[in-house]
């Protein structure tokens, strides 16, 4: 065997993006994907003929990605065309009117000053002035740490840098944050939704997720094509510098020898050896023994729990009507952010008053309704039960029903031609251990950054990667954690 041979299982981003920078690095990398495409979250269903992203709609921190092509002497727009949002999103309450949130940070403050009146706006004002230093802080320290811990940011921050942390306000509620800035209900709640973009509470998160916000401000990205296209765009970058790639290859048990990582055995009993592996999967696959009892000692069981939210989603063709003139980020707010993220984490249930996101593939800013159906994907956030709270269809199409409420109550009526349901039950088998959890674990209390699993496993030769690994869920910080996979298996082959 090559003294250089890699392993890598699963083909999401964050698997893609170890493989890439190894493969860089000289060591033959082998990718295995147990399904028929690569990307993982970044999928994409058919309906009527056309394809409709279903999972990331957009690209976040572009720098990450033009880092990791620079890393692996490529160029990023050779393999993948991006386009700057000007509209991040459209905000909508009632059908009274809407908020628009731009790429421009002054448009959106006068916006919400427009909207909701002068204090609203100084209060943006001061919370972005405020996310821009949470980033700034947290980006060296934390988002960009091998390993980190409380004392070893203080520690690397240096005394002029422990005021930033403390401002940072890790022992604050993100909800608690927000009502410092703002006093608009409407405004917490907006805000507060970002904590859903990690599959969390602002309940519950630690206010350092205002981090979210500023990166949102930084820039946001549509992949011409879908985000297919940026899976396949990866795909040829990785293939253009040696990687390949085995599809509807289903991995089974990591081989150990002498308690380190030495391969795998596939589902056909085929054993395939390697120096070492990179799992791109969540955690708690790995710690309830899918892949072999001696396994499951790689990561500490905090490391998974408790788990983040699952989500009750739709690909659909469908006509529309009224309302506010569709975004490509649309937002339909419930009537009490208290009473569904209560539903939510409390009572385990699909909230009776959902916000609704709908993502409009065919629209750009202010473009006319189309004559024929067009390609929507909803979102309504939902618990991590394995499925129970929408196991039948009767739930389902409830669950369907509160979901289409909300759009009606702000205007919005969709006559439905295809529809393709997924929920919380189909993400627990797709993500086996998940529990149909799609961010890992939730980020509840000022410890759980901490406690989250890192790229090195307590297992010699067994590295990991992935949004349920540091430094946590979304397409950039999945990609950090494979770039920095990749790193720790240099820096170990340069050691042994």
């Amino acid at each position: 065997m090559a003294a250089n041979k890699i392993i890598v299982v699963g083909a999401g981003i964050g698997g893609i993006t170890a493989a890439m920078r190894l493969a860089s690095a000289g060591f033959a990398v082998t990718v295995l994907e147990k399904e028929s495409a690569i990307g993982g979250k970044m999928r994409s269903a058919e309906l009527a003929g056309r394809q409709i992203d279903c999972g990331p709609t957009v690209v976040t921190m572009r720098e990450v990605f033009e880092e990791l092509f620079d890393d692996c002497g490529l160029a990023l727009g050779n393999f993948v065309r991006l386009s700057r949002s000007q509209i991040l999103a459209r905000h909508a309450w009632n059908a009274d009117g809407y908020l628009d949130f731009y790429a421009d940070r002054g448009r959106t403050e006068d916006a919400i000053g427009q909207f909701c009146g002068r204090a609203s706006a100084i209060g943006f004002r001061h919370f972005s002035d405020h996310a821009q230093r949470v980033f700034e802080t947290m980006w060296p320290l934390f988002m960009r740490a091998k390993k980190p811990s409380p004392f070893g940011m203080v520690r690397q921050a240096g005394l002029s840098g422990i005021r930033s942390l403390i401002a940072s306000a890790p022992f604050t509620t993100y909800w608690d944050c927000l009502s410092q800035y703002f006093t608009d209900p409407r405004m917490r709640q907006l805000f507060g939704r970002y904590a859903t973009y990690c599959g969390s509470s602002p309940f519950e998160a630690r206010a350092t997720l205002a981090v979210i916000a500023h990166v949102e401000q930084r820039g946001v990205w549509v992949v011409d094509g879908g985000i297919r296209a940026f899976a396949t765009g990866l795909r040829l970058a990785a293939e253009s510098i040696g990687v390949t790639f085995k599809t509807d290859t289903n991995v089974t048990e990591i081989l150990l020898v002498g308690g380190r990582a030495r391969g795998v055995r596939l589902s056909t009993g085929e054993p395939r050896r390697a120096n070492s592996l990179v799992m791109n999967c969540d955690v708690a696959a790995i710690l309830s023994g899918n892949f072999g009892p001696g396994a499951r000692q790689a990561a500490p069981a905090e490391a998974t729990q408790p788990r983040s939210l699952s989500a009750a989603t739709w690909a659909l063709v469908a006509k529309t009507d009224g309302g506010m003139p569709l975004s490509h980020h649309s937002v339909y707010f419930s009537g009490s952010a208290e009473a569904e993220f209560a539903d939510l984490f409390q009572h385990k249930r699909p909230p009776k008053d959902p916000t609704v996101y709908v993502c409009a593939q065919d629209r750009g800013l202010n473009t006319p309704p189309h004559k024929a159906g067009e390609r929507l994907f909803v979102i309504v956030n939902a618990p991590a039960d394995d499925g129970r709270s929408l196991a039948s269809a009767e739930r389902i199409e409830q669950c369907e029903g509160t979901m289409l409420q909300t759009l009606a109550r702000c205007g919005l009526r969709l006559e439905i031609e295809e529809r393709q349901h997924i929920g919380p039950g189909i993400f627990a088998t797709r993500y086996p251990a998940t529990s149909g959890a799609l961010y890992g674990m939730a980020t509840h209390g000022w410890n759980a950054s901490f406690r989250r699993a890192t790229v090195r496993s307590k297992i010699p030769g067994l590295y990991l990667a992935g949004g349920s690994v540091h430094p946590g869920a979304g397409l950039p910080m999945a990609a950090l954690s494979g770039m920095a996979a990749a790193q720790a298996i240099l820096t170990d082959a340069g050691s042994m």
